[in-house]
């Protein structure tokens, strides 16, 4: 398959969110139109990146992997088809949500990383389902409960948690800054 780009970008051995910022950077450097080609090694920015310009209006053409590295394609939004990029509102601090779980409070936490990520650390409880297996995974989750969203920085599980909003449930959470800043009890799945 050959797809060709008016930019390429360079965003392996970037974890999120990484691939996503230095995305929103450089495409405002191109026309409407134009299709940009990100390159990228982390294995969740295929549906970061996905969820990203699905969002805020650019057009996710697809990604194309080639050995570790993902190729993935989109198309600048016109000016038409731009939408501000919301963020979710509903969110709970990390510290608060450290304060429940040491507090042995009964809550739902749907952690949206890679397995890879998950199983090298993750809060006690957590459930695991990625952010691009979300979608078909949802009808697993109660619609009523309370649902803490965490990734590694906040980004992953704000697209989840509006996401989740936007299929009926009720009761979402982003919780910020996310994993990367947990200093709270952990497991290991090894």
């Amino acid at each position: 398959m050959s797809i060709t780009a008016n930019q390429v970008l360079n965003a392996k051995g970037l974890s999120c969110p990484m691939p996503i910022v230095k995305t929103k950077k450089a495409i405002q450097n191109l026309k409407a139109g134009e299709v940009i080609e990100v390159q990228a090694t982390d294995r969740g920015s295929t549906a970061d990146i996905q969820a990203w310009a699905n969002s805020t209006g650019h057009q996710y053409i697809g990604t194309v992997e080639e050995g570790e590295v993902l190729k993935h394609y989109i198309r600048v939004a016109t000016e038409e088809e731009i939408k501000e990029e919301k963020r979710y509102k509903a969110v709970i601090d990390l510290a608060d949500l450290r304060k429940k779980v040491e507090g042995n409070e009964r809550v739902s936490i749907l952690d949206v990383r890679e397995p890879a990520e998950f199983a090298f650390g993750h809060i006690p409880g957590a459930i695991n389902m990625p952010l691009g297996e979300l979608e078909e995974r949802m009808a697993e989750l109660n619609k009523e409960a309370d649902l803490y969203v965490v990734c590694r920085t906040g980004n992953r599980s704000d697209l989840a948690a509006r996401k989740l909003t936007d299929n009926g449930f009720k009761h979402v959470k982003n919780v910020v800054p996310g994993m990367i800043k947990w200093e709270g009890p952990m497991e290991k799945d090894n």
